[in-house]
């Protein structure tokens, strides 16, 4: 049976670490999982709580398209208390996970053939899904004096959308507001749509991470409760998009997906509520990534951009090898520890880069640490 040339699309590399890592702990070894960004905390009490007791008393069949009321409510409500944006609840789209608003913002914005610019090193499916759906990718070089992130002088031309990431996924470094409003005002002055991911907003380690919301109405802002609520199984994101859209994103959301997972938007509605146990979370991951900055540079990877937020530190390792998949085979291979490789997130300079992600436990990531340092000493 014949295949679309659309769906030819590149694997995401840290899927197949994480079952290489899997294939090795069914074998009998223990492995230090440095690889995928996914919290090691369970989905908060009070979100199993208030599904626990929906369960024995609903069905819970389909919602409507764009989510419960008392969930796009409540979204709203936390641009408020986080950002001080008023935002219309009924600007609030509730998606399957963030993967499910890319989905909708890339029909909703994009026609097959336009061409999206967004940063490298930047997260993958970005570029996979544009491909999948008959649009180009265009990457921006990003540079480290710049932490990884574009600036105005850098968004080409032709383009008719841009994606930025704040915190950035691999390297956790994040636009402040002048930064930020730059780049918005040179793709309005240019009529170029931009798409704000801010899935990792809430895992910030000194100054918060600034919302395009803060900026301008003109943009489609995409966050999920995986990474700071910690419920990424659960699949359960949002969108919020201009007024002018919203009916557009509604008619795709009906057919694409008829509606979100009722039970995972039970639970993210318990979830807005867990800010304690959230900010102890953060308090762990905070710990975890002064580690990160003290041993890896003690084991031999020196070269970092300190993460604002979210919690990955991307190394540069040009001074140690030019194949960066060969080389984390050997640190999972020889030292039980899975990482990923920068290939992932750069298609052109992530042969020489790798992902460290800490979002396991303390007691893990000092394993790690440990077993790093000991790989790289064992190198010579």
């Amino acid at each position: 049976m014949r295949f679309s040339s659309r769906g030819q699309v590149d694997p995401f590399i840290v899927m197949d670490v994480m079952e290489a890592a899997r294939a090795a702990e069914a074998a009998g070894r223990d492995i230090v999982h440095m690889e995928v960004g996914q919290p090691a905390t369970p989905a908060p009490k009070a979100a199993r709580a208030v599904l626990a007791e929906r369960l024995d008393g609903e069905a819970l069949g389909y919602t409507v398209a764009l989510g419960l009321p008392e969930l796009r409510a409540g979204i709203a409500a936390h641009y408020k208390r986080c950002y001080g944006v008023d935002l219309d609840p009924a600007r609030v789209v509730v998606t399957a996970g963030s993967s499910g608003a890319f989905l909708l913002a890339f029909s909703a914005l994009f026609d097959a053939g336009d061409k999206v610019a967004l940063g490298e090193p930047g997260y993958p499916s970005y570029r996979q899904i544009l491909r999948a759906m008959s649009v180009e990718p265009v990457g921006i070089p990003t540079r480290p004096e710049n932490r990884y992130q574009p600036v105005p002088s850098e968004i080409p031309e032709g383009i008719q959308g841009l994606i930025l990431a704040s915190p950035g996924n691999p390297s956790g470094t994040m636009l402040g507001r002048p930064e930020l409003a730059a780049l918005m005002a040179e793709a309005e002055a240019r009529d170029i749509a931009v798409i704000s991911d801010e899935i990792y907003h809430g895992l910030h380690y000194e100054g918060r991470a600034v919302s395009a919301l803060e900026v301008s109405d003109q943009a489609y802002v995409i966050n999920s409760f995986s990474k700071y609520f910690s419920m990424t199984g659960w699949r359960i994101g949002w969108m919020v998009v201009p007024e002018a859209h919203i009916r557009t994103v509604e008619r795709l959301a009906q057919n694409m997906f008829i509606c979100p997972p009722h039970a995972s938007q039970v639970a993210a509605l318990g979830a807005l509520d867990a800010i304690d146990e959230l900010e102890a979370n953060r308090a762990v991951y905070a710990k975890n990534r002064q580690l990160m900055l003290e041993g890896l540079p003690k084991a031999g990877f020196t070269k970092i951009a300190p993460p604002d937020g979210a919690f990955y530190v991307y190394a540069d390792i040009s001074d140690l090898t030019d194949d960066s998949l060969t080389f984390a085979r050997d640190i999972l291979d020889q030292a039980g520890v899975a990482v990923t490789p920068g290939l992932d997130f750069d298609p052109h300079r992530g042969a020489q880069t790798l992902r460290f992600s800490y979002a396991q436990s303390t007691a893990r990531i000092e394993e790690g640490l440990k077993r790093l340092q000991a790989f790289m000493a064992a190198r010579g």
